[in-house]
């Protein structure tokens, strides 16, 4: 089964579009749990058995777990296995390099760890992604429009297209959508923060899933951007919400707390649902 259709899968059994990302900050854990690695696995399995009839996905950061040198990788793969078979987990690690290294990638995250999709950046172009495309029944979301302030120093560069300009999102964009057409396992990653750039990629592609960054905690408009990401799709949104879920309390009650922020942003964007 393709990527995709896990995905939709689990958006329709939890009438869900809502991604929980799963960071492990230390010195924001409750009080009560150790401020240290050994606590990663159990904070994390509190937040998943909160949360897992709520969520379509959820997306761990590569990067939470290698600050914390081997125990945290042990983490990760432990948190890997302790969700259930039928959320996908997306790690975010916006990888990509040349080939061989890419494999070599592609080979830790898929088949050595069991991650049902990654995020990657398209500066090296096609070749590099390759052994990520390739992956079957894997997913691919590539970098488009990133939800941080200084993402249009780079993202928004006049790019000569035909007889006109376009900005590079959009062209990186369109560039995705001809290798989906090749291998059917891209996604697109833009940011909430930035919904008019949301609405004119989703114009252009209503056929592939978007993840979306930037609600909550960077204060992306949540309405604005599941409007501008529904708008005429085929395929879904993947609405990720990071610190406002996993850091709604610090006290014993974290789980508790999470469980009701998760449930309060998946009612949100069901209501901000052009159709339903």
């Amino acid at each position: 089964m393709r990527f995709l259709e896990r995905l939709n899968q689990a958006i329709r059994a939890n009438d869900s579009m809502l991604c929980v990302g799963l960071d492990p900050d230390l010195e924001r854990f409750p009080a009560h749990l150790p401020h240290d690695p050994s606590a990663i696995v159990a904070f994390n399995r509190a937040i998943v058995e909160a949360t897992a009839d709520l969520v379509c996905a959820y997306k761990p950061n590569l990067a939470f777990y290698l600050v914390h040198g081997e125990a945290g990788l042990r983490a990760l793969v432990e948190t890997r296995r302790l969700i259930p078979p039928e959320i996908p987990v997306i790690l975010d690690a916006k990888a990509g390099d040349i080939p061989s290294t890419s494999a070599a990638y592609a080979q830790a995250f898929f088949d050595r760890w069991g991650f049902d999709a990654v995020t990657v950046h398209p500066y090296l172009g096609e070749d590099g992604l390759a052994p990520f495309l390739r992956a079957p029944g894997r997913g691919v979301f590539v970098l488009v429009k990133t939800s941080n302030p200084g993402a249009g120093e780079i993202q928004d560069l006049p790019v000569r297209v035909g007889g006109g300009d376009e900005p590079l999102y959009l062209h990186v964009a369109r560039r995705v959508a001809r290798w989906n057409e090749r291998h059917g396992s891209c996604g697109l990653v833009v940011g909430a923060t930035y919904p008019a750039e949301l609405a004119a990629v989703r114009r252009q592609h209503p056929d592939l899933p978007i993840l979306i960054p930037g609600v909550g905690a960077q204060a992306g408009d949540l309405e604005a951007a599941v409007r501008s990401g529904l708008a005429g799709a085929i395929a879904p949104i993947v609405v990720n919400a990071t610190r406002s879920v996993i850091y709604a309390s610090q006290g014993p009650d974290f789980a508790e707390a999470a469980r009701a922020a998760a449930s309060a942003l998946r009612d949100a964007i069901n209501r901000a649902r052009p159709t339903r």
